[in-house]
């Protein structure tokens, strides 16, 4: 530690090593890791899982987990790491005041003090420590767990890159129970705070073996199986059951943004090791995201709706509202969906994945394209309206879905709750949630979705391909109510 009017600073273990040591090239490298992954998902992000090997093999997985930070808020980031080269009873919170890395230097927590010396906390513990190689000379018998340790140090650049100004809680795991450190952790964990856990996955296998072992291993945690993971290779592994615990408490919703290993990023397959990056989000916001109207806004809709089908099957004009009695949720631009149903049937569905205009004026000309020019169907008549039940449909914005092969997209889709935008080649079509009703499997949902786009059904397996993601909140007729729209 240097030391500088009593404060205490970190200074960085593996610069140079496992990550530039220059200021400029890592800031830069950093950057270009972060640019290098596409827009993710949204949501009120949580916690984090990524990999802490050099960032020539683990930092574009790295990314695919900071990349969420981007235009974030968190004051405060929990880092959950496993010992690689100290054994110890107890969770080790460091004695010092700030983390160095080239980028400069992040303050460490007040709440490392408070909480050490709370079972299961100790502070950097006096213990047995071996040397790494790259490890910068100490004094014999003050070495602590923090001194060479690596799984903490490499994600804090990328905390700086994203977050800018963060305090930091760093924990390293010796032996103790993960329960034990949840149970401590959890009152702590504010909307301001970020829970990051860093972990490899499998260790020297050959990459098919690997890839089998970290399928398995990532099942278990998005499946927040804490038993299950116990038989799973991973060196954070404790770390990781800490978050599992923690995200059924919480409610939270975990989603895998990236898997490989080090025979996809350095490219030697003999001896590889696994990564991966998974976030979880908060799940009742998730949802609360897609449930944004009201029982008044949701039925003026679903007047105008139908309003709108009376006036074209009629071959009048289209309706115009009075401005005052559109409600100010029905004036935002959303992406919307018009259903017809027919006794049970599909009658027609027209929408648009992305707003151009308000929602109300969106609904009123997918309305119209739904009873007249869904091509699947003749033009609805006036003797059906009455027995039309319609439903609408407003959509979240898509984000793209980050996967690197079939399986795993499969994975990462959640039945009845995800809409899916698949993209082939220049073909796309879109399922609404609703299909899953009829399509629970998530590969035959894929099937029929390639066909829709005109491609074959297998397609959705191919080089290129291109998935999205948006929720709904879809609200039908259950009595039919007419209130004159036609001016």
């Amino acid at each position: 530690m240097n030391s500088q009017s009593s404060r205490l600073v970190r200074p960085p273990a593996v610069a140079g090593s496992f990550y530039p040591a220059s200021r400029s090239q890592l800031a830069r490298e950093v950057g270009q890791l972060l640019g290098a992954v596409p827009v993710l998902p949204a949501g009120r992000l949580r916690a984090l899982i990524a990999p802490h090997a050099g960032y020539a093999c683990s930092g574009p997985t790295a990314a695919h987990a900071f990349k969420l930070l981007v235009g974030t808020k968190f004051r405060r980031a929990i880092v959950l790491g496993p010992s690689h080269f100290a054994r110890f009873a107890g969770a080790s919170l460091p004695a010092s005041d700030a983390y160095a890395t080239p980028l400069g230097e992040v303050p460490v927590s007040p709440l490392a003090r408070q909480l050490a010396g709370q079972g299961p906390f100790v502070q950097e513990p006096r213990c047995a420590v071996q040397r790494p190689p790259w490890g910068r000379a100490v004094p014999a018998g003050e070495a602590t767990p923090d001194t060479w340790e690596h799984a903490i140090e490499v994600e804090v650049p990328f905390l700086q890159q994203t977050l800018g100004d963060v305090e930091l809680l760093p924990v390293i795991y010796g032996e103790v129970d993960p329960l034990a450190v949840a149970q401590q952790l959890e009152p702590l964990l504010e909307a301001d705070t970020l829970l990051v856990v860093s972990t490899d996955l499998s260790h020297f296998h050959s990459y098919r073996e690997a890839q089998a072992l970290d399928q398995s291993c990532v099942a278990a945690i998005v499946a927040l199986d804490e038993a299950r993971l116990a038989g799973e290779e991973a060196c954070g592994r404790a770390p990781v059951q800490t978050l599992l615990w923690l995200a059924k408490q919480r409610g939270w919703r975990p989603q895998l943004l990236d898997l490989r290993n080090s025979g996809d990023t350095a490219g030697d397959r003999s001896r590889v090791v696994g990564y991966a990056a998974i976030a979880f989000f908060d799940a009742d916001a998730v949802e609360a995201e897609a449930q944004q109207f009201s029982a008044d806004d949701r039925a003026f809709l679903l007047r105008l709706a139908r309003e709108t089908i009376e006036c074209v099957t009629r071959g009048e004009s289209l309706p115009e509202p009075v401005a005052k009695s559109v409600p100010p949720a029905c004036r935002e631009r959303r992406g919307c969906f018009v259903t017809l149903h027919l006794e049970g049937r599909l009658r027609g569905c027209i929408g648009n994945l992305n707003a151009t205009q308000p929602l109300f004026r969106d609904v009123i000309r997918n309305a119209r394209d739904a009873a007249l020019r869904d091509s699947r169907f003749p033009p609805v008549t006036p003797e059906e309206v009455g027995r039309l039940r319609l439903e609408i449909s407003v959509l979240t914005e898509p984000q793209p879905l980050a996967f690197s092969h079939p399986t795993e997209l499969l994975e990462k889709l959640t039945p009845h709750r995800d809409g899916v935008v698949l993209q082939i080649g220049p073909r796309r079509a879109t399922f609404l949630p609703q299909v899953w009703e009829q399509l629970p499997d998530p590969m035959e949902f894929l099937r029929h979705l390639a066909r829709k786009a005109g491609a074959g059904p297998d397609d959705w397996r191919g080089r290129g391909v291109q998935v999205s993601r948006y929720c709904v909140e879809h609200f039908a007729e259950e009595v039919v109510a007419r209130v004159p729209f036609c001016v």
